[in-house]
């Protein structure tokens, strides 16, 4: 077996999404035979103690508090951006021309033209031996990554209908706190780039097409929030809500709905396909399970079936466990580390691209736009 080389990561950031890239990063060697050996270098923050304090439970060596110094250091050949999106564009431009791999979490930006620079600065620093990928992990269910085989087989024969929603309910409550999320400076957008970024990505990603046009609708229930221990309320200047219809280039109909006020629905994000010859149905609640249905069954006993994703000839279930034995949402983020550290050992464009992201951040922008004109028909550019 020929000998693994490490690859020194530099994460900013270190929340939520920074814990499970930590976690990732720290497995995907003992799940898989990655040709390259991810080592923790450094983990950058703006609170030195808190930091630091991160940096010792996740597992990584050393510190920054400026994301500068984490892309100068010697030791550290691949920038993980896990930072709000006011962020991303700086810190992936920066790190692209210093040579630096970059892996930066979804949205790709906070805006179309942050995003379109982004893919620019990958673009040239393809040629010079960096790579560059967006977070994109729901591509990297097993189930998923099983329906768009299926899909690409020709199971459900022509495309006709894309359904997606993601519901979410955490904001349901008026008196929930301010966040940075609820910034448009910060975040680019409410639940539509949190939530909905995801399934446009995936409606892209299930059917190799991409939406060439939408009419949208958003909403903003709560106008005000008072952040943790504040007593005066701030403005919420993102969305709460995004329901939009879509068309995708080959034909197909879609439509979409990303939303943080759906009472009781804790990560509701399901996806459905219809064609001419079947139909694939998903629902992230159910992770481990696809449903099909095959249009050329006997119509008496014709049906959805379940089928369970954890046979070892499912993808990315030969690193896991005996089959029946579930994964979980975690899971994504080693097979997102796998995907990458496999596509720069082999000098690769690894996928999502950040030209992937563009696409999504053309439709969220269009959206945004058509949205603000009472819902009128926006075309993607570019799409």
């Amino acid at each position: 077996m020929p000998q693994r080389t490490d690859i020194g990561v530099g994460m900013v950031g270190y929340a939520f999404m920074g814990r499970a890239h930590s976690q990732a990063w720290r497995t995907v060697g003992r799940a898989f035979d990655v040709p390259l050996t991810p080592r923790l270098a450094a983990v950058c923050g703006r609170d030195k103690a808190a930091t630091k304090e991160a940096a010792e439970r996740l597992g990584w060596a050393a510190v920054e508090t400026d994301w500068r110094a984490l892309i100068a250091r010697d030791d550290v050949q691949l920038i993980d951006i896990c930072s709000p999106g006011d962020m991303h564009a700086s810190i992936a431009i920066a790190a692209l021309a210093a040579g630096k791999h970059v892996l930066c979490e979804k949205p790709l930006a906070n805006t179309l033209t942050e995003a379109e620079e982004m893919a620019a600065a990958a673009g040239t620093a393809y040629g010079r031996g960096a790579r560059a990928m967006v977070g994109f992990n729901y591509r990297r269910i097993p189930a998923l990554a099983l329906a768009r085989q299926l899909i690409q087989r020709g199971s459900v024969g022509t495309l006709r209908h894309v359904r997606a929603v993601y519901l979410q309910d955490w904001l349901t409550d008026a008196d929930a706190p301010f966040t940075w999320r609820m910034q448009a400076e910060r975040a680019g957008s409410g639940a539509l780039g949190d939530l909905g970024a995801h399934i446009v990505d995936l409606a892209h990603y299930l059917t190799g097409d991409v939406i060439t046009g939408v009419s949208a609708l958003t909403a903003t229930f709560t106008k005000e929030r008072t952040p943790p221990g504040g007593s005066q309320p701030q403005p919420v200047t993102v969305d709460d809500a995004a329901l939009f219809i879509a068309r995708l280039g080959g034909g197909a109909l879609a439509s979409f709905e990303a939303t943080r006020y759906a009472t009781g629905r804790k990560n509701g994000l399901r996806i459905e396909l219809n064609g001419s010859a079947g139909s694939l149905a998903f629902d992230l609640e159910r992770l481990n399970e696809l449903e099909f249905y095959d249009h050329a069954q006997d119509s008496t006993t014709a049906g959805f079936r379940r089928i369970l994703v954890t046979e070892p000839t499912h993808p990315y279930l030969d690193g896991w466990w005996p089959p029946g034995h579930t994964l979980g949402w975690e899971h994504t983020f080693t097979h997102q580390a796998r995907d990458l550290l496999t596509a720069i050992a082999a000098g690769e464009a690894p996928e999502p691209s950040f030209a992937d992201g563009l696409r999504v951040q053309r439709v969220l922008d269009a959206v945004q736009r058509s949205a603000a004109v009472g819902s009128e028909w926006v075309a993607v550019n570019g799409g």
